[in-house]
């Protein structure tokens, strides 16, 4: 497995473009997306658990159902939520439009949207854009694609992988993805959207893609709020010519970890433009009883408020970190955790047998001024692991959302 360019359009037969239409009042900023296969694809999601389900996310299970789909349409600016019967018309019609003038099915259209809740969309302004939405399709449109679903993103989230089947076959996958605030699933993320060219069926591409939630999407947190809109979908449209993957073997495993790759990756990438974020967060929780008491703490620590203030900082408070481990519903002998802090900048034991450890105060500071830090704790109770990932609180965070509608 290799990492390359090109985003969603890296693998064959998939094109993308991205356009500013009118959803957002800055012209600058892209608000439309389009991702087209040249085939039906194999398709698999995940959705958000919020009861409170954004309008494209019903609309959009409803196409998937199947496990086909050929073309993704998103808008950033409003989230087209909490908006009724209204608001389904709307997300329909957004995939009749591309139907209107693409030879793909609207029920093949999966609908995203992303932004302000509570507002119905306009949707004659997707209308209005649509031809130069269509015409500017491109096998490098991925770039324009994923500035198209951005909001308070300030970073790109975008990776592309290739690699080798047991035949030889050389399939590509790649990713783009948006989310920054608002970051607390419990499936996927805001939204992501993977495209391959691998044949494989549609169960074991949503098996594939479930297992891969599970393990990087489901570990990250910027403020504990789940947002309405979350999704992640992956299309696969065979172009790769490889034998169809429909049972577990050497090319499921395979392309499990080259999926694995893809949302690591991005997953990180999303802690690490947390709003008003200046240091992405890695808590590593080992010696644990079990995977998912593991992830249950890792999650703990990187939600905890004080935990990410203390970050802000660059203050080694380890007391914290204990506190979040503590409240967590999971096994804990608080008189045999070993704590760390690691960066690029160095190394630091700050706590054994639940006791403290004398450190330097300066190399703590020094430790904690990355851009990176990752805190490692160990729980002397079993085997098991997890890693979750998240992003310090910083000021930026209450100013950003103190005035997100205007």
């Amino acid at each position: 497995m290799k990492h390359i360019r090109g985003g969603v359009t890296a693998p064959s037969g998939f094109t993308a473009s991205g356009i500013h239409c009118g959803v957002r009042r800055n012209k600058e900023k892209k608000d439309l997306a389009l991702i087209v296969s040249e085939l039906p694809c194999a398709a698999a999601a995940c959705f958000t658990t919020n009861k409170v389900k954004g309008q494209p996310v019903v609309v959009s299970a409803a196409h998937l159902a199947n496990g086909v789909a050929q073309a993704i349409i998103c808008n950033s600016g409003n989230a087209n939520t909490c908006t009724g019967e209204a608001g389904i018309a709307v997300a329909q019609r957004m995939a009749e439009l591309v139907a209107e003038r693409l030879p793909v099915k609207a029920e093949d259209v999966v609908v995203a949207s992303t932004g302000v809740i509570g507002q119905l969309l306009d949707v004659t302004i997707i209308e209005r854009g649509m031809d130069a939405l269509v015409e500017g399709l491109s096998p490098t449109g991925s770039i324009a694609a994923r500035e198209a679903i951005m909001t308070t993103d300030t970073i790109k989230k975008e990776v592309a992988v290739s690699l080798e089947l047991a035949d030889g076959t050389v399939v590509t996958m790649g990713a783009i993805a948006k989310g920054s605030g608002m970051i607390h699933p419990n499936m996927a993320t805001m939204l992501a959207f993977i495209t391959t060219d691998c044949a494989i069926a549609a169960p074991m591409l949503q098996a594939a893609l479930s297992e891969s939630t599970r393990r990087t999407f489901n570990r990250i947190s910027v403020d504990g709020d789940t947002s309405t809109n979350d999704m992640v979908v992956a299309l696969a449209n065979g172009k790769a010519g490889n034998a169809p993957i429909v049972a577990e073997g050497p090319d499921s495993r395979a392309f499990q970890e080259a999926l694995d790759e893809i949302c690591v990756e991005l997953a990180r990438l999303i802690a690490r433009d947390g709003e008003g974020a200046t240091k992405l967060m890695e808590c590593i929780v080992s010696g644990a009883v079990s995977e998912d008491e593991a992830v249950l703490l890792a999650k703990a620590v990187i939600s905890s408020s004080l935990v990410k203030t203390a970050l802000f900082g660059s203050d080694a408070n380890w007391g914290r970190v204990l506190c979040a481990l503590g409240y967590s519903p999971a096994t804990v002998d608080p008189g045999k955790i070993a704590l760390a802090f690691e960066s690029g900048r160095g190394y630091l034991e700050v706590c054994k047998d639940g006791a403290p450890i004398a450190f330097s105060e300066e190399k703590a500071k020094r430790v904690l001024s990355d851009t990176e830090v990752t805190i490692l704790v160990d729980l002397g109770l079993g085997k098991a692991q997890a890693t979750a990932w998240g992003c310090d609180l910083s000021y930026e965070y209450v100013r950003i959302n103190g005035d997100y509608r205007t």
